[in-house]
């Protein structure tokens, strides 16, 4: 049986589902990945076979594609939420929109000569629950 998950925006005006198997799940710490998450890295699911179909909001989505590229982002135009993006045959969807349980951990970590400086050593840094007072 085909594994089917369903994902979302931030703000919930965007629905989507993916009909088959992700091929590889990798977290990207490259220069690209950290302008457009904001964050120290990307973490994408890829598939070349798995079917995405808008479930709401289709309209909503807008993509970007870095030019002279294969960087691809696509977005809710509403909330700015990361969303699936379809590149040369290659389905990408950002981990953190999908809404089903997803049993696959990421591969590895790719890029790194690009990671940003600041993730050296966070083992030693504090974690909590929510947001310290």
């Amino acid at each position: 049986m085909s594994e089917q998950h369903q994902g979302s925006c931030l703000c919930g005006q965007v629905h989507y589902s993916v009909s088959g198997e992700f091929d590889s799940f990798y977290l990207c710490f490259c220069q690209h990945c950290q302008k457009d998450s904001g964050s120290a890295h990307a973490a994408n699911l890829f598939s070349s076979q798995a079917k995405l179909t808008w479930l709401s909001g289709e309209a909503l989505v807008r993509t970007y594609q870095l030019p002279n590229s294969r960087h691809v982002k696509s977005f809710c135009q509403h909330c700015g939420s990361a969303l699936p993006a379809q590149l040369e045959g290659l389905l990408q969807v950002p981990a953190g929109s999908v809404d089903s349980e997803l049993a696959l951990k990421p591969k590895g970590k790719i890029f790194m000569a690009s990671a940003a400086k600041w993730l050296n050593h966070l083992e030693q840094v504090p974690s909590y629950e929510a947001l310290p007072k």
